[in-house]
């Protein structure tokens, strides 16, 4: 008799061959999105190379005429073994995670020639992001050390220096494969107090390049993954001897998988909001007809299981995960489990937007992310009812959907076995996201009661702060510029290296925007990057929070950029717009604000420039090469350059009192 794991692969694999079927069915009819959509969901029902291996012809051969990704980056893979299985999987897997990539792969084991050379293959591809794809057999480690800490001060030192040549020659993103430690260890568990012993000098480095990548490398641990599948599977010594191939080709997919997740945390395609049913997800039964006490929460086994459940959601809640409601259920009685009930970890304070009512549920997840201001491809929804995931499933495709096992002892593993709730880093503002939104919610709901959207706006009593750019708020910055799809004026990424690099030039002003109101402290929701062109401020970066769209605040930091290019003695305020698939919500904003397009050249000197940057696709993610005179060398598709003459500019509207503290550090960050 099959035990209910068997059950599970078998399931799996059936899912998996259903996809597939339905992608190839798709590409015969000409449906590229349809394949696209169906292979994605094949790769999310197992780990099967021979499925995955297929999946990722169907994504090359039809993503190029689906056209559904907007972020877009080249990613180089250099590995210390026969990375090629990687490779090929990880345009797959970056399509699930959001991202559609070109793949540059390194010789095998050529990884550190190709950054040391400056002529090799890896700069002239130009990559966005290089991944370091290295084992443990690749760490310069003795089997046993006499001076355990300076070895692993050495080896981490070896990589970070990899680290710092890289993102200064490229000004890519890296992202570090942590070792995964091999369980044949002849010490045996002795080697858990010695730590002189190889394995736990590999565990050392790993902790030491935590602590070095900071917000500036993504990490990829292996050695989790590898605890996960069982080190036994991880590790197969006939690929090693046979192929150099460090991870069994079983697993793979699965770090392909986390590789992809992890890059599309870096390019801001993380998805931001859980939405969650309530009976029997959140607590067991029915609460309509067990009442507020016959629920299942808290006390015996099942008690206990959905317990912890809530436990799992408030880590991801810290994280900066958006927390939301949607049930069919009464409202007041729902709520009153959340207000009374002694067993529940999640209250109301917690959940940005709470929707139960007797709604379908597709369209209770539209009004979600209507009124929290977010996409719909931002939400991951997750219901005990198979009936109701596959009616979110075809009605809300854009809705990632998390199948939750029949027994609620699993429901933890499958929420935590979801990788695409990954973020780049942790700010100050994650932990306090659910008040923010929810302060959106309420103020929604403001406004529907306001006279005038005048009114609406001075009713909510918001300060603007403008703070300066320095370690505190770097991260956050770097976070925004990140993931920042909607109000951002030309879609381009910059790492935290190179913000840091701007703000240090006397030529760049750096203006970064603190917002609070009568609901809550939004924290820092806008930054304008503009650099000095003799009488020109050419705003190089601009973008705000949707959390804040919508309330003036980018009518008076187009005030403050005016202040600014006067501060300077410039004559001319110009702004670029690059269309992305995300931000055609700004693509009328320099006409509103009185700019006028600006022709090629003119007898003042003052010329358009291009749109673009160098290297930066239409959709913004490759880090750009700035000409020495500050220009934007090349032009994008639909793109345009804006002109204001200071002296005439209009004053902002004055519905934000604005305050700054970044006065005091003038003549660095700003």
């Amino acid at each position: 008799m099959s035990t209910g794991q068997d059950d599970g692969r078998d399931a799996g694999a059936a899912a998996m061959r259903t996809g597939l079927d339905r992608a190839r069915a798709a590409e015969q009819a000409g449906d590229a999105a349809g394949a696209v959509r169906w292979a994605l969901a094949a790769t999310d029902a197992g780990d099967d190379l021979a499925a995955w291996s297929a999946a990722a012809g169907v994504v090359a051969r039809c993503l190029p005429r689906a056209g559904s990704l907007s972020r877009k980056a080249r990613v180089a893979v250099l590995g210390s073994y026969t990375t090629s299985q990687l490779s090929a999987l990880l345009p797959v897997a970056a399509a699930r995670a959001g991202v559609a990539v070109e793949v540059y792969e390194c010789g095998y084991g050529q990884y550190r020639q190709e950054i040391l050379d400056p002529s090799s293959g890896l700069y002239r591809f130009g990559p966005d992001v290089v991944v370091l794809a290295v084992h443990a057999g690749e760490a310069q480690l003795p089997a046993m050390s006499q001076d355990p800490a300076a070895d692993v001060a050495a080896e981490a030192a070896r990589w970070t220096s990899l680290w710092d040549l890289l993102v200064d020659r490229t000004g890519a993103r890296v992202v570090q494969h942590l070792f995964a430690v091999p369980p044949d260890v002849a010490l045996g568990h002795l080697a858990a107090s010695t730590p002189g012993c190889r394995a736990t000098m590999l565990a050392a480095v790993n902790a030491a390049l935590g602590r070095a990548a900071g917000s500036r490398v993504a990490l990829v641990d292996c050695d989790r993954l590898a605890a996960e599948v069982g080190k036994r599977r991880w590790f197969d010594a006939r690929y090693w001897h046979r192929a150099k191939q460090a991870v069994s080709l079983g697993c793979v997919p699965l770090l392909a998988r986390h590789t992809a997740a992890v890059l599309g945390a870096q390019l801001g395609a993380s998805r931001k909001c859980l939405v969650l049913d309530l009976d029997n997800t959140l607590w067991g039964g029915v609460l309509g007809e067990e009442g507020l006490g016959g629920i299942a929460l808290g006390d015996g086994p099942a008690g206990e299981a959905f317990t912890a459940f809530q436990d799992h959601i408030l880590e991801l809640k810290a994280k900066g995960v958006i927390l939301a409601v949607c049930s069919k259920n009464n409202d007041a009685d729902a709520r009153e489990v959340f207000e009374r009930h002694p067993a529940m970890r999640l209250r109301l304070d917690d959940i940005a937007m709470f929707s139960a009512s007797w709604a379908d549920k597709p369209a209770q997840i539209r009004q979600i992310a209507s009124t929290l201001g977010i996409g719909l491809d931002s939400l991951v929804f997750v219901d005990d009812n198979p009936a109701e995931r596959e009616v979110v499933r075809q009605l809300v495709g854009e809705v990632d959907v998390i199948d939750l096992p029949s027994d609620p002892h699993g429901y933890v593993r499958a929420l935590a076995s979801y990788p695409f709730f990954e973020t780049p880093a942790l700010t100050a503002e994650d932990a306090d996201r659910a008040a923010q939104y929810r302060a959106r919610a309420q103020a929604a709901q403001l406004a529907a009661d306001a006279t005038s959207l005048e009114d609406f706006h001075r009713s909510l009593a918001m300060v603007a702060t403008v703070v300066p750019l320095d370690e505190v708020t770097l991260p956050r910055v770097a976070q925004l510029v990140a993931k920042t799809n909607q109000f951002n004026l030309t879609g381009r990424r910059r790492s935290q290296a190179e913000l840091a690099e701007l703000a240090a030039d006397p030529r760049t002003a750096v203006l970064c925007v603190r917002l609070t109101d009568q609901f809550a402290d939004h924290g820092l929701v806008a930054v304008a990057i503009a650099s000095q062109e003799h009488d020109v401020l050419d705003i190089d970066t601009w973008l705000m929070s949707c959390r804040v769209i919508g309330r003036t605040l980018e009518d008076e930091t187009a005030g403050l950029l005016v202040a600014e290019a006067r501060r300077r003695g410039c004559r001319y305020l110009r702004g670029h717009h690059v269309p992305t698939a995300k931000n055609g919500l700004v693509a009328d904003l320099f006409a509103r604000l009185g700019f006028a397009l600006a022709e090629p050249a003119s007898s003042n000197g003052v010329r358009s420039g291009g749109a673009g940057a160098d290297g930066v696709g239409a959709d913004g993610l490759r880090s750009d090469r700035r000409r020495s005179d500050g220009g934007l060398p090349e032009r994008h598709s639909g793109a345009t350059s804006w002109l204001l003459a200071v002296d005439g500019a209009g004053s902002p509207p004055g519905l934000i009192q604005i305050t700054r503290t970044d006065r005091e550090l003038e003549g660095t960050a700003s």
